[in-house]
């Protein structure tokens, strides 16, 4: 194959992932119109259209879904035994991508990984944050971060974080002129603060448990955010009922800025995993960052 067919392939996979010309452009280290130009020649050389371009969007025609699954996993196995080459280098080296909620993040792989880094310069670390369920194949992330019971079945995973339990929290403020609720299905007559997953489409339901039963209340109120940090902000200025991990309200509710209900309600959860597909990820540098991150008792 030409030396400029490979090159142009790269351009046209980068694109066809990304959807965009911009962010590809930054991805590979070039302008915007010279990898417009590079896609041109591409389609000029092959006599086919593989991209369609709106102002809104760029998505692949036929022909570009076809060339995208049909060679882009072989480049990516290329890219994956170039990567594994680093277990021939004295300290393990490459850069690993990991998928995230804003909580996981803070409370399962910062405090871990300002520990590790600094033993391995040559190692890289992108922390994606994300609080819906990310499809890691798909999306190119080399490994997430889920709850135990969210992991798919058909991936590897290790904990990386202890259980997990949420508290249901307002501000003492809030219970001024209000009963505090004594059922989870007294949320449906309080304010509450939502949170909104991608992934769902929708509002996150609280989920309780009573005598073994699993309970799952839908609640309303005048915020919602995407955030858990946001919503914590939200509960400690009086603006309604939240639920999140009790890790991070513990400190507030200690302190009385914070008032705690329906705590028998509130069950214990799998800890954060990290998971990854089984195909890949052997290299020195992801097997010396999951020793780093792994839970232990």
């Amino acid at each position: 194959m030409p030396r400029e067919n490979v090159s142009d392939i790269l351009a046209f996979l980068a694109v066809a992932r990304e959807r965009s010309f911009t962010r590809a452009a930054a991805k590979v280290g070039v302008s915007q119109s010279a990898l417009s130009h590079t896609i041109r020649q591409l389609e000029t050389r092959l006599g086919l259209r593989l991209l369609t371009r709106t102002t809104r969007a760029v998505t692949p025609t036929e022909a570009g879904v076809r060339l995208l699954n049909g060679v882009g996993p072989h480049f990516d196995e290329i890219n994956a035994q170039i990567d594994a080459l680093s277990e021939l280098r004295d300290k393990p080296a490459g850069s690993i991508r990991i998928t995230a909620s804003d909580h996981a993040i803070r409370s399962a792989l910062w405090p871990k990984l300002g520990l590790f880094l600094p033993h391995f310069p040559d190692i890289k670390v992108e922390l994606v944050l994300d609080n819906g369920l990310t499809d890691i194949v798909t999306e190119r992330v080399d490994a997430g971060v889920r709850l135990g019971e969210q992991l798919a079945k058909d991936m590897i995973s290790a904990r990386i974080g202890p259980d997990l339990r949420f508290a249901v929290v307002a501000a003492p403020s809030y219970f001024s002129s209000r009963l505090e609720p004594a059922h989870p299905q007294d949320l449906v007559q309080h304010t509450c603060i939502n949170i909104r997953l991608p992934t769902y489409g929708g509002f996150w339901a609280w989920e309780f448990e009573e005598d073994g039963r699993e309970l799952r209340i839908r609640v309303d109120g005048q915020l919602a955010f995407n955030h858990i940090y946001d919503v914590l902000e939200a509960a400690l200025a009086g603006f309604g009922l939240a639920y999140m991990p009790e890790d991070i309200a513990m400190t507030h509710i200690e302190s009385g800025r914070l008032t705690r209900v329906l705590e028998p309600f509130c069950p214990v959860w799998d800890g954060y995993y990290l998971y990854y597909p089984s195909r890949r990820h052997t290299s020195p540098a992801f097997v010396k960052l999951l020793e780093a991150l792994r839970h232990r008792t």
